[in-house]
């Protein structure tokens, strides 16, 4: 049996209708101009179609496991540095927070006695996040399991109490 090759519209066809989920969008988006609605419909019942958008959507999911990975990763193992930087400055200019790697913070506020708050992500959570995501690598678990019995040693509680 001779293997079947998308053509280029029908490889846009599965690009678009993967990120739209509509049919008739991702038709006329690929250059399926006339009859769009009925076009896309057909498509989507072709196997090759189907193994196609199988095939991109698990290609989606690792690459978004990936990203999410990596932003727990910053998270969990983050310079809080340039956050704390910022308690010691009274106005920062805007290009210069422009420049700091404030992905840990969560919340600051500046109450009206003048003073700074900031609240940074919880790290443990995100390394049990970062855990989820890295099945096949237990090291975010044997770094969780430390960094919690430290806790526990220090006589925190598990939520970081």
């Amino acid at each position: 049996m001779k293997k079947y090759r998308l053509s280029g519209r029908e490889k846009k066809f599965c690009i678009c209708f993967l990120g739209s989920g509509d049919p008739a969008n991702a038709a006329c988006r690929a250059g399926y101009l006339k009859n769009a609605d009925e076009v896309g419909e057909e498509l989507l019942c072709k196997e090759e179609i189907a193994c196609e958008l199988e095939r991109l959507a698990e290609v989606r999911e690792r690459a978004l496991a990936n990203t999410a990975a990596a932003g727990y990763k910053r998270l969990a193992f983050g310079n809080i540095a340039d956050a704390v930087s910022l308690l010691y400055k009274e106005t920062p200019p805007s290009a210069e927070l422009g420049e700091m790697d404030l992905c840990s913070v969560s919340e600051i506020k500046r109450p009206r006695d003048g003073s700074m708050e900031i609240k940074f992500f919880d790290r443990l959570k995100a390394l049990e996040r970062l855990e989820s995501y890295t099945p096949q690598e237990n090291e975010a678990a044997g770094l969780f399991e430390a960094i919690n019995k430290s806790a526990r040693a220090d006589g925190s509680d598990e939520n970081g109490d």
